[in-house]
């Protein structure tokens, strides 16, 4: 049975939570983000550019996603698919549009940057779950509901554990025992630990590209329950 979440669930959580996660946390966020974006941007305007004579305009791929509590948010990253179509004027399959180049934004994750900004306007976290399709919070249990109750994130607890190579069941609730977690003393500690693994994992997963897609597709798979 899907439970639907209450506007005031994701208030509820902040007013019982640690200092770190009502406060801590949200300064973290900023001054991270600020710091990256500005010893970034030289990095981001160069593949903005290589974007724009790859793949052809638009440079960025935006998509409408859950935020806390559920509110739609606007996520962003740069393109990493051709606008290839068939004889009939449909987009081809998604493993025939991302090319070499594509692979390579998202083996390395280059092309997440874009969203530093959306954590500078506070819609997006630097730890938390990541920001998923609006369609499937109708489709979350009463435990994985939970999620929405933290502002999503660049990286999370789930992304360490296997990103996107682990099922949907295991992916949601590591990201329900992260919203748990955070609400434990010295929480801090767990998000400085998840960022300094992403580093690691990213120099991993751009030699190996484990983790990047589903096994057997080029992207995540649709969320059934």
């Amino acid at each position: 049975m899907t439970v639907p979440l209450r506007p005031t669930d994701s208030r509820d959580h902040a007013a019982s939570g640690t200092f770190y996660a009502k406060y801590g946390k949200r300064l973290f966020d900023i001054s991270f983000s600020l710091v990256a974006g500005i010893v970034l941007l030289p990095a981001i305007a160069i593949v903005a550019i290589v974007v724009r004579i790859v793949l052809g305009s638009p440079v960025f791929y935006c998509d409408v996603r859950a935020g806390l509590g559920g509110r739609s948010i606007r996520l962003a990253k740069f393109r990493s698919m051709s606008n290839s179509r068939d004889a009939s004027g449909n987009l081809l399959p998604d493993h025939e549009r991302l090319g070499r180049f594509g692979r390579m934004l998202r083996r390395t994750s280059i092309d997440e940057l874009p969203q530093l900004l959306s954590v500078v306007v506070g819609d997006m976290s630097v730890v938390g779950p990541r920001p998923l399709p609006t369609r499937y919070v109708s489709r979350y249990d009463s435990r994985q509901v939970t999620r929405l109750l933290v502002r999503p994130g660049l990286t999370g607890w789930a992304q360490i554990h296997g990103r996107n190579a682990v099922d949907w069941s295991e992916r949601l609730e590591l990201d329900a025992c992260y919203v748990d977690m955070l609400g434990r003393p010295r929480a801090w500690r767990l998000d400085f630990w998840i960022v300094a693994v992403t580093v690691f994992q990213i120099l991993s997963q751009a030699v190996t590209g484990r983790g990047i897609a589903a096994a057997g597709s080029a992207t995540m798979r649709e969320f059934i329950p």
